[in-house]
């Protein structure tokens, strides 16, 4: 699959009732080598990438920049390294992080489980990556990487407050995977694969969605949610459906970042015009990453 010319999708923008029908997002997702202009004060430039799996790539600038998860090719500390040292390198003053299934280096739980066919990555290991998300050097260039976790991210007037989750579905080995009950029924997964520890905490795939504030405004997710951007190659959707149940009740969220399904890179602005889903996913060649603008509202209900 080859991603649209620049030409055919230069951008798309659309308006929101909430702040008078005024354009509040504005949508560059193929823009070849003509980055378009930020828009000014008032609006914080996001720039959303997924999926980059050890490999850089050229980056336009902005606010704020996102990425969804699998940071590494396989998993090991070297590999992380590699896009560790990318990220704190890129100008972007600020920058929120979350892993994916392909970081197993990150997964605590993951030299602990049985029957993963990755057998390399030690509990020295894991010390080690974690500790490289939050030291001195992420701090230092802006890096904020969650966990499970929600932070507050100011940009300008605007304070954003923003919740970072790595789970995904289990469909192959991996870390920070969960069954979830509609995508992996009858396939006779083993139990463990049905819950993971974070924090401490023996957690469900339904109480990893449920830890999520309901004012969140920006959501990371390592999957998608059911039936966006979630097509897979051979034509389903890979998409997690508690996932989808649970952003119908967070009505102030006005972006959600996802990648995983590599094919389905894109963005779609729903209709209303409050809510921007992003699949950032850099492999395979399918786009670039994706610049969101979105103008700080001040009157949401």
């Amino acid at each position: 699959m080859s991603p649209p010319n620049p030409s055919e999708r230069a951008f798309t923008q659309t308006s929101d009732p909430r702040d008078g029908n005024v354009s509040t997002i504005v949508v560059h997702d193929y823009y070849g080598n003509d980055v378009p202009p930020h828009p000014g004060q008032g609006w914080t430039r996001f720039v959303c990438v997924s999926d980059t799996h050890s490999k850089t790539f050229p980056l336009p600038e902005g606010d704020v920049l996102i990425h969804a998860g699998d940071l590494c090719s396989w998993g090991s500390v070297k590999q992380l390294q590699v896009t560790m040292d990318w990220l704190v390198s890129l100008p972007h003053p600020k920058k929120i992080v979350i892993a994916g299934n392909h970081d197993l280096c990150l997964d605590e739980t993951r030299v602990n489980a049985r029957g993963f066919q990755y057998s390399s990555v030690t509990r020295n290991d894991v010390a080690k990556a974690r500790s490289m998300m939050k030291n001195r050097a992420a701090r230092a260039a802006g890096l904020h990487y969650l966990e499970h976790e929600s932070m507050e991210l100011k940009t300008g007037d605007k304070t954003w407050k923003v919740y970072g989750s790595p789970s995904a579905p289990r469909y192959m080995p991996g870390s920070f995977q969960y069954e979830d009950r509609a995508g992996a029924e009858g396939k006779g997964i083993p139990t463990f694969f049905k819950i993971y520890t974070h924090s401490g905490l023996n957690v469900g795939f339904e109480a990893i969605y449920k830890c999520v504030p309901r004012d969140t405004e920006i959501l990371l997710t390592h999957t998608p949610p059911y039936g966006i951007l979630d097509r897979a190659s051979r034509g389903t959707h890979a998409g997690c459906q508690t996932l989808s149940t649970t952003l119908e009740e967070l009505g102030q969220c006005r972006m959600h970042v996802f990648g995983h399904i590599h094919e389905a890179h894109g963005a779609i602005i729903h209709e209303g015009g409050g809510r921007v889903s992003v699949n950032a996913a850099m492999a395979g060649g399918y786009g670039q990453a994706v610049i969101v603008d979105l103008k700080h509202i001040t009157n949401i209900m």
